[in-house]
């Protein structure tokens, strides 16, 4: 039983670190001028909006995210993100 458990805390590690690396260049294609038919672009924000999105719900309940000029909603996912993956160990 807890060699099964090793193995889904590990396949879920390594999820969050590919969804980590993904969130990372999401945010390095933000600084770039992007056309709506590049296609790595779509699926990276594809792949991350699952992500982002709840978070971005949750927090647009508070006026003053919005006022703020950078994405606070995508740094509190990837916060998240880490914050999961710092647990998974713990799971063992």
């Amino acid at each position: 039983m807890l060699a099964i458990i090793y193995v889904i805390t590990t396949l879920v590690s390594v999820f969050l670190s590919i969804l980590q690396l993904l969130m990372l260049v999401r945010a390095i294609l933000s600084w770039l001028p992007i056309d709506d038919e590049m296609g790595f672009a779509n699926f990276v924000y594809a792949m991350t909006e699952p992500v982002v999105y709840p978070v971005r719900l949750l927090l647009e309940r508070f006026d003053f995210i919005s006022s703020v000029p950078i994405d606070i909603p995508f740094f509190a996912a990837m916060i998240l993100i880490g914050f999961v993956q710092m647990l998974l160990p713990s799971v063992i």
